[in-house]
């Protein structure tokens, strides 16, 4: 069997499963958000439950709107924090060592490999990059999960990924997820898994095999994962107390699909409005003006991340006409990027530094787009509408792109910057 395969054979109980099967399987974490959990408390309601399965695995972050953009945000927040609180869950948010869901619960040790993990977010996925078999679901599944310990699923066919070369400097994990979009579109992989494997992806380290598995979803896959290695392993390294056995596929093992690239020549990439599969190369987008800069969110926020950006922005000023947003994605990230003197580079360039939350990647809050206005964003999505008005435009990149064109004003590939 592949991964996928004996993750969920594990949790059914099961010495074995196949692509298409229903099956019932036992949940080692249930997740949920400031945008999700309101309707999850009023499931769990309607179906009469008073506790949960296991307080200790059910988490739920604050970071959507939070620290709170309005009221109505406020108000949301204090009622899914009375739930937290008299139902003894797991709870973080704002401040005390939180941030966005999916950089945190990786960095607390919460999600090993071979685990199975169901989220009220479609970016659960990014729990892949450890090894995990991590899905979003609809608020009713993840009451039920809460209540249960359990949830149903499809048995997903598996496609293989294989990367071949070694990628070129300033590039990572962003560029070759938009690049896997560009190829294979956004029902490239529609309830499918899909498995990172090749060289190219060994050499990767965590930070940017997360940013992949979270952009699987963007093919529509049910869930994106790596096999973990050694790498894996020691990012695990004290941040866990949890005992775990490494799973991995079969030599031999059967998948609906393999496909193969080559990135050894792969230039940095940038998504077009308004998909994140219209993905080319960065000079295909050279030039094009730009009113703002998003670096950061469940993507590209963590500290890998911000070190690229201050690397092109030392030194370097923002160009006058740009908005340039950097959030780091969790307090402990920021903490880190400080002492490292990544965010005196930031502010010195004219940057806006601020605390830890998804805001801008949904058009929540703190870099809102108004009519016309072009965005270069490290997030997910671009769709329309996604960070504000539905007629801004949203171009996807790695953090390199994003530093280097909020330097010229334009869409750049970073190398033009380093050369000044």
């Amino acid at each position: 069997m592949n991964i996928t395969q004996k993750i969920l054979a594990a949790h059914a109980g099961r010495d074995s499963v196949q692509p298409g099967e229903i099956v019932s399987a036992k949940v080692d974490l249930v997740f949920a958000h400031d945008l999700t959990t309101g309707l999850v408390i009023k499931q769990l309601k309607e179906m009469g439950a008073d506790r949960v399965f296991d307080p200790a695995k059910v988490v739920i972050v604050l970071d959507h709107f939070t620290p709170a953009k309005d009221q109505a945000a406020a108000e949301e927040c204090k009622t899914i924090r009375k739930f937290a609180r008299e139902w003894n869950l797991v709870l973080y948010e704002p401040g005390h060592q939180s941030g966005i869901g999916h950089v945190i619960l990786p960095e607390q040790g919460l999600v090993v490999p071979g685990d199975l993990v169901a989220g009220g977010d479609s970016h659960t996925c990014t729990y892949g990059a450890l090894g995990a078999f991590a899905t979003g679901m609809g608020s009713t599944d993840i009451a039920a999960a809460m209540a249960t310990g359990e949830v149903w699923l499809k048995v997903p066919e598996s496609i293989k990924l294989v990367y071949h070369g070694k990628l070129g400097p300033r590039l990572g994990g962003k560029d070759l997820i938009l690049h896997t979009l560009g190829r294979i579109g956004v029902s490239g992989a529609v309830y499918a898994s899909l498995e990172f494997t090749g060289p190219a992806v060994s050499d990767l380290a965590m930070d940017d095999r997360f940013t992949m598995a979270n952009m699987a979803i963007e093919a529509g896959a049910k869930a994106g994962i790596f096999c973990p290695d050694q790498k894996t392993r020691d990012y695990l390294a004290g941040r866990t107390k949890r005992n775990y056995d490494v799973v991995k596929s079969d030599a031999g093992a059967a998948y609906a699909e393999e496909i193969e690239f080559n990135v050894a020549q792969l230039e940095p990439q940038v998504a077009f409005p308004h998909s994140p599969a219209k993905a080319v190369a960065v000079g295909e987008a050279e030039g094009i003006q730009i009113d703002q800069i998003f670096i950061g969110s469940c993507t590209n926020g963590r500290l890998s991340d911000l070190a690229l950006a201050a690397r092109i922005l030392k030194g370097r000023k923002i160009h006058p006409y740009v908005r340039c947003i950097v959030i780091p994605g969790s307090q402990a990230v920021y903490l880190e990027a400080m002492q490292k003197g990544y965010l005196d580079i930031f502010i010195r360039a004219g940057a806006m530094v601020s605390t830890p939350s998804c805001g801008p990647c949904i058009g929540g809050h703190m870099g809102v787009l108004a009519d016309g206005e072009r965005c270069v964003s490290t997030s997910n999505r671009n769709f329309i509408g996604r960070m504000g008005s539905p007629l801004a435009e949203i171009y996807l990149a790695g953090p390199a792109v994003a530093a280097a064109s909020a330097i010229a004003g334009k869409i750049v590939h970073p190398a033009q910057v380093m050369k000044r």
